[in-house]
C-alpha cells in the first residue's frame, strides 16, 4: 500500500473518530447536535449480456447548516465481464475472447454538498479506491490477479426530492465527473492513443436522518 493511501485513510479515520467522540460526549449548546446526523447512501445495479455490476456506497454525514452537508462514504463495486475485449496494437483492431474478468473496487471517501435551493445540490467528493482484478482464461491457463489503487476527485451536482434543512428523508440522483483523471481510476477510460476520457457517474440514493427532534443552526 502506498504511503499516500495510508495518509488518506488515517485522515478519514481521525475525522470519523472526532465525530463519534463528540456524539458520545453529548450535545453542547452551539456545538455538535446529534439530530444533525444522517445516513443513507446509494446502490449500483447493472446487468447486460456481457456481465453485471453490483455496488453500494453507505454514508455517515452531518448537516452543518440548513444549506450544507458533509460526511464520510465507503464504496464497494463488483464487476463481472463474461467476454474480455483485447486491443491488438499491431493490427490496430479490437477482438473478443471468452476470457472472464472479475473486479472488486472498494475504498473510503469524504464529501461535501451545497444546497442553493432545497431540491438542487452541488457536490464535491474525494475517494481513494483499491482495485482487485482476476482474469480467468478460457484456454485453461492459470488465472492472473492484478491490484492497484487510485485517488479520484469527483465534482458535479444533482436533484433531490426536497431537503428541508437536512431534517427529512429524501431521495436524490446525481451526476459526477472525476476531474483528477488518474489512469487507474474506475471512473475513466484510456483510449488507444493514450488519452483519458472522463466517464459520467450517475448515482441514485436516499438520505435518512438518524435522530428526529428540534433542529437549529448557528
Amino acid at each position: 500500500m502506498k504511503i499516500k493511501s495510508l495518509l488518506i485513510i488515517a485522515t478519514l479515520s481521525v475525522l470519523s473518530s472526532t465525530v463519534l467522540a463528540q456524539f458520545v460526549s453529548g450535545e453542547e449548546k452551539g456545538g455538535f447536535k446529534k439530530e444533525n446526523l444522517f445516513t443513507g447512501g446509494s446502490i449500483t445495479l447493472s446487468f447486460s449480456n456481457n456481465g453485471s455490476v453490483l455496488g453500494a456506497s453507505p454514508v455517515l454525514g452531518y448537516s452543518i447548516t440548513n444549506w450544507l452537508d458533509a460526511g464520510l462514504v465507503f464504496n464497494y463495486i463488483y464487476n463481472s465481464v463474461r467476454h474480455v475485449t483485447y486491443y491488438d496494437q499491431s493490427s490496430g483492431s479490437y477482438y473478443y475472447s471468452d476470457d472472464k474478468l472479475r473486479q472488486s473496487t472498494f475504498g473510503p471517501g469524504a464529501f461535501i454538498k451545497v444546497y442553493p435551493v432545497k431540491f438542487l445540490f452541488l457536490q464535491g467528493q474525494y475517494e481513494h479506491n483499491f482495485i482487485r482484478q482476476k482474469l480467468i482464461y478460457d484456454n485453461g491457463s492459470p488465472s492472473q490477479k492484478y491490484k492497484t489503487d487510485a485517488g479520484s476527485v469527483l465534482v458535479g451536482g444533482g436533484y433531490c426530492s426536497g431537503r428541508e434543512g437536512g431534517r427529512n428523508l429524501f431521495y436524490y440522483v446525481s451526476i459526477l465527473f472525476d476531474v483528477k483523471k488518474d489512469p487507474n481510476s474506475p471512473y475513466v477510460e484510456e483510449t488507444k492513443n493514450g488519452n483519458i476520457n472522463v466517464l459520467p457517474i450517475i448515482r441514485a440514493g436516499i438520505q435518512v436522518p438518524l435522530f428526529q427532534g428540534k433542529r437549529s443552526y448557528r
